[in-house]
């Protein structure tokens, strides 16, 4: 029965000493315990829209839309990450040579590159913007 006791006691302050290493950066333990923030990137600079969507057209437009009357809007802080967001919007063609009139698309930049693109909808601030052309 002593052996059971000794063993539960062990253990139980195994547990506890093992805890100590996994205590969060506010934990009421001595410092040396504590887990280290991890520390927060800078925020980036706003990017140069109109160069980026210019070199990167590409990216943003497939080459058999002709993308013409080419206009972004100033970069907007990306609200769920790290990166920028603008609005893009060109007069496009269809693959069968049919105009599609003006499209407009929500860019995501990050690391000074475009990285995402997607249609802009309804919902989407992209109407109400002040558009440039690049």
């Amino acid at each position: 029965m002593l052996r059971i006791i000794s063993h539960a006691a062990l253990l139980g302050a195994a547990l506890g000493l093992g805890a100590c290493g996994f205590a969060d950066s506010r934990a009421p333990v001595p410092e040396f315990m504590r887990m280290k923030e991890t520390e927060q990137p800078p925020p980036e600079a706003p990017p140069d829209v109109k160069r980026l969507v210019r070199e990167q057209i590409d990216v943003v437009f497939l080459a058999t839309s002709y993308p013409r009357e080419v206009h972004v809007t100033p970069p907007r802080r990306e609200v769920r990450g790290p990166g920028w967001t603008a609005c893009v919007r060109a007069q496009l063609t269809s693959p069968t040579g049919t105009p599609l009139g003006a499209q407009t698309y929500i860019v995501t930049i990050s690391g000074g590159r475009v990285v995402d693109r997607r249609r802009a909808e309804e919902d989407d601030i992209c109407r109400t913007e002040a558009y440039e052309p690049i």
